[in-house]
């Protein structure tokens, strides 16, 4: 059976026939009522973008609220993003609520149908990307949203709002080359993270420009945190012929190096010379104090939430994709080289320990 295309506007009850459903169930997903199993809310749902259903779009039934979704609520970066939504989401006389779920490419299957009961204003997503299949629910719902600093390459007709990471990339291994160093290493994000690889390209370009080799062994992919940068730096510096300097792509993975280079027992900045990326507040506050790219990151969830809510108000931005440009903050963690690197035999074994432990 299908519904006739000449009719001039399709009922309930005609989807629930269709569907093979109950009255009831066709109003259970419309609400976003959890008790309806996910192949019946797919089936309804398909009835409902298949024959253009849209409900009358009534503001009081949304709630005053924007969500923000991440994957991890563990580093500073975060806390900048929170900071920046809830900036907006004040003007606007309007909260924020804060979902933890799924992985860094995507939300997890069970937040859909939360998003769905709260019926938010808006959703901000820290993510690469959305399904189709929640686009398609969010959109069913008019709930609209924008993903902020996307780590992967966002389909053309989803809202994003980014930073220029390959420039960032770029001017912070300039800003090393220019001081004198050719030796020069690079511990990015994660490889499958859009932004980790453009801020290698950023970097690869610059070492290109200044016609300096790179060693395959000086390219690295950490995870971000303090840890991928205290292990990658171990493995870089107890090298036989270690770098002058590191270009970490975070300011966390920055301090993991700045930490491998105290217990190894180089000074930085005298025998090693590091830079961040992001120009979190502690990146001030470290000892000493860090060289860094900042990433605006408040204006990019400020940018994101103001894009949302005018997604809301039925505007559509000429550009769903924003990038915001990324500068230099040159602090006491850079200088220039000074003698040829060495090791002494005690601190690399002290290295070695270190990284076993």
């Amino acid at each position: 059976m299908s519904i006739p295309a000449e009719e001039p506007r399709v009922t309930l009850a005609q989807l629930a026939t269709v569907a093979g459903v109950s009255l009831s169930t066709i109003s259970k997903v419309l609400n976003g009522r959890a008790d309806v199993s996910p192949k019946t809310r797919a089936k309804v749902e398909e009835l409902l973008e298949e024959h253009g259903y849209r409900r009358r779009k009534v503001s009081a039934a949304r709630a005053a609220l924007v969500e923000l979704v991440f994957h991890e609520l563990e580093s500073a970066w975060a806390l900048e993003l929170i900071r920046g939504v809830e900036n907006v989401a004040r003007e606007h006389g309007m909260s924020v609520v804060l979902t933890e779920t799924g992985t860094r490419h995507a939300p997890g299957n069970e937040w859909i149908e939360g998003v769905m009961a709260r019926r938010p204003a808006g959703v901000v997503l820290v993510f690469s990307d959305l399904p189709q299949d929640f686009r398609s629910k969010l959109d069913a719902r008019s709930i609209p949203f924008v993903i902020i600093d996307p780590a992967g390459d966002p389909s053309p007709d989803v809202p994003s709002v980014g930073s220029a990471n390959w420039s960032g990339g770029m001017m912070a291994t300039r800003h090393l080359i220019d001081l004198g160093h050719t030796r020069i290493a690079a511990i990015s994000g994660p490889e499958d993270m859009m932004c980790s690889l453009a801020r290698i390209d950023g970097y690869r370009s610059a070492m290109g420009m200044a016609s300096l080799p790179i060693d395959p062994e000086f390219i690295r992919y950490g995870n971000f945190h303090v840890d991928g940068g205290r292990d990658h730096a171990f493995s870089l510096l107890r090298s036989p012929h270690p770098p002058t300097a590191i270009f970490a792509g975070s300011d966390l993975q920055a301090l993991g190096v700045l930490d491998a280079a105290r217990q190894i027992g180089l000074r930085v900045p005298d025998e090693l010379s590091i830079v961040g990326y992001d120009d979190l507040q502690l990146a001030q506050w470290s000892s000493p104090a860090l060289t860094t790219v900042h990433q605006p990151l408040i204006q990019m969830a400020e940018e994101a939430t103001r894009m949302v809510l005018r997604l809301r108000d039925g505007e559509r931005p000429n550009n769903l994709r924003l990038d915001l440009a990324t500068s230099l903050v040159v602090r006491q963690s850079t200088a220039a080289p000074s003698a040829p690197a060495s090791m002494p035999a005690k601190a690399r074994a002290a290295g070695t320990a270190q990284q076993r432990a």
